[in-house]
Parts: C-alpha cells; structure tokens; sequence
C-alpha cells in the first residue's frame, strides 16, 4: 500500500480575544490548508499541558485517588497529575507531582507517550508516566483544591474500576490503559504467553 504525503495546515497570524491568565487563553487563527484555502476565524484554546502519573509501589499496588472534581458528578478515581510549570521537562513535573501529592517517589519512570487533548482547537497536552518501585518518602504537600483520598489498589482492582468507568475523566482513563497493557498479566493472551 502506498503511503500518502500529507500537507500540514500552516498558521498565517493569531490574535488573543480572552485571556484569563496563566490556565486559560482562546486566540483566533487565521490558518492556511494545504489545498490553498485560508481560514481566518479559526478558534485555539490554550492551557498548560499537564502530566499524569500511575504509579506502582514496591508492593505491586497502584496509589490513586478517590476524589470529587468541579466537572465531575459525584467522586471519581484519579491518578496523580498536574500542571506543568513553563520551562520544566515533563518527567521532572510527573517526579515532583508524585511527591507532592503522595509522598512517594519511584526509581523507573517509563514514558507512556504524549497526547494533544484535542486534535483539531489545542488546549493542551498530555504527558503520561508509570512509576515502578514507587515509596513513601514524606508526607504528601499537595495543595489541590478538591477532597481526595489517597488509595492503594490492586491490579486487578484498577482494571475493575477501569472497566467500571469510575475513573471519570478521560486523560486518567486513558493512562490507566496504556499502564494495564504496558504491563499484562503474565499468562495472558495480551504477553503473547
């Protein structure tokens, strides 16, 4: 099958029409599309990216949280995640959440990829971690806003409430997945065994 060549869309000038501050800005582009055609009212939403991290202990448990969000109805599963600081590398937000927000810290970082939010308007980017070896080290600092609970789950416990939807946003859904599969079963038809 031959591959095809794809042409990029190519942003000819942007302008900021809200800023809200350091969380939150909405800039109108005026983008060019590889047939030629020039969109001038194209609407970009920009965030800080942020990271997410799940995180194993030395006990093969995984820490998340039970914990209630502003656009989430009821409580939710979490795993640790915020915001990456302007100028720091991703790996060195997701080591400082986890201590932040745990306590923990972990010897073996595996990148899980990067992923844009949304495809087509910005936002912001998605950078996930799984932490192995994960141990207390202190007690957590984090200053979330929200009520939460720091939880130790089994494997099969995060694939229960994976498969339960009771991790409520899809970023955490999303690296709750790639972890499981990162790490199958032994045994099972996903580790080729």
């Amino acid at each position: 099958m031959a591959e095809h060549t794809f042409t990029s869309w190519k942003t000819l000038d942007r302008r900021t029409i809200l800023d809200c501050g350091k969380f939150l800005k909405v800039e109108m582009h005026t983008v060019a599309l590889p047939d030629g055609r020039v969109i001038d009212d194209w609407t970009w939403v920009v965030s800080p990216d942020f990271i997410n991290v799940v995180a194993e202990t030395v006990d093969g448990d995984y820490l998340c949280f039970r914990q209630t969000k502003y656009a989430v109805q009821g409580t939710s599963l979490a795993v640790v995640g915020g915001y990456i600081e302007p100028g720091e590398p991703p790996l060195t937000a997701a080591k400082r959440e986890l201590l932040e927000e745990t306590g923990y810290e972990a010897p073996e970082w595996i990148g899980l990829g990067a992923y844009p939010v949304e495809a087509n308007r910005g936002v912001q980017t998605g950078h996930f971690f799984l932490a192995r070896g994960a141990r207390q080290v202190a007690d957590p600092t984090a200053d979330d806003l929200e009520e939460q609970e720091i939880l130790r789950l089994t494997r099969a416990e995060m694939a229960r409430g994976l498969a339960a939807g009771e991790f409520k946003v899809l970023a955490w859904t999303a690296i709750v997945a790639l972890a499981l599969l990162w790490q199958p079963v032994p045994g099972s038809h996903i580790d080729g065994s």
